[in-house]
């Protein structure tokens, strides 16, 4: 198992990437004028899985994988905007990603239950004016298995064929879509969250609304 994980940890981020699609409400500028917290919620997570390595999980599997790599990735986000807070001064304050687990614990909501749940609804629970969530599908791990094994593990996964993400911040106050980056990668992408994190964010936080 120590070589699966230095095997993914060696694994090189290599994106070949379409340029990233970017919209932003007609009335953002108003609205976020008036955010002050935002929560950053656990990614949703798709992962497509080969044939012959989907005949080798359960569903039981695949879902407690899906999972845990969306709370990874929500906890490498909080980090990296952490990180760059000095540098981008932003002008809301992330809450931290431990107080909006336990919120959503406390309130019964489950991972699964976070796609249909009403963000006007999360944003009143987590006591915040905003919600981000980022969406990701990534296609076709590594075929030998080992993929699955270090992601359940260690929140790595090796390489993929392609990532899709979809970073949205909706208005706690109406539920409404505030702002939405659409990006996509290909190639060798991404040996563990963190450094996937950090390639999409690099990308996004050119055009991130919350930079001063």
């Amino acid at each position: 198992m120590k070589n699966l994980a230095t095997l993914a940890v060696l694994v090189s981020l290599c994106f070949a990437a379409c340029g990233p699609t970017i919209y932003k409400s007609p009335d953002f500028a108003d609205v976020r004028a008036r955010h002050k917290t935002v929560a950053i919620l656990p990614a949703d997570v798709t992962i497509k899985l080969r044939p012959n390595e989907a005949k080798k999980m359960t569903a039981d599997q695949v879902e407690d994988l899906t999972e845990k790599t969306g709370f990874n990735i929500q906890d490498k986000m909080y980090g990296w905007l952490l990180r760059k807070s000095e540098k981008y001064h932003y002008t809301v304050t992330f809450q931290d990603v431990t107080r909006t687990n336990a919120l959503l614990k406390q309130a019964n909501i489950r991972y699964q239950d976070l796609k249909s749940t009403d963000r006007t609804a999360l944003a009143k629970i987590l006591g915040v004016d905003a919600v981000i969530q980022d969406n990701l599908r990534m296609e076709k791990p590594m075929s030998d298995g080992a993929a699955v094994a270090v992601g359940i593990l260690v929140g790595a996964w090796g390489s993929t064929n392609k990532v899709e993400t979809t970073i949205n911040i909706h208005d706690g106050k109406s539920g409404g879509l505030m702002w939405k980056y659409d990006y996509e990668a290909s190639g060798s992408v991404g040996s563990s969250s963190e450094k996937l994190v950090d390639d999409l964010m690099s990308n996004a936080s050119r055009k991130f609304p919350y930079r001063s």
